[in-house]
């Protein structure tokens, strides 16, 4: 599945979103919000499927 990932940096933070299912996650490293987003997505997938 290829999803769509947008990053934005807001003062401090990196927010990362992935569009296709309105995920949203930020990190204070670049490296570090990919790696929220992610576990974010895995969470969306195993709750909703």
């Amino acid at each position: 599945m290829r999803l769509t990932e947008k990053i934005k940096k807001e003062e401090n933070w990196y927010v990362a979103r992935c569009i296709e299912m309105n995920v949203i996650r930020q990190g204070k490293k670049n490296e570090e919000e990919k790696k929220n987003l992610q576990e974010a997505i895995e969470l969306y997938l195993e709750s909703f499927g």
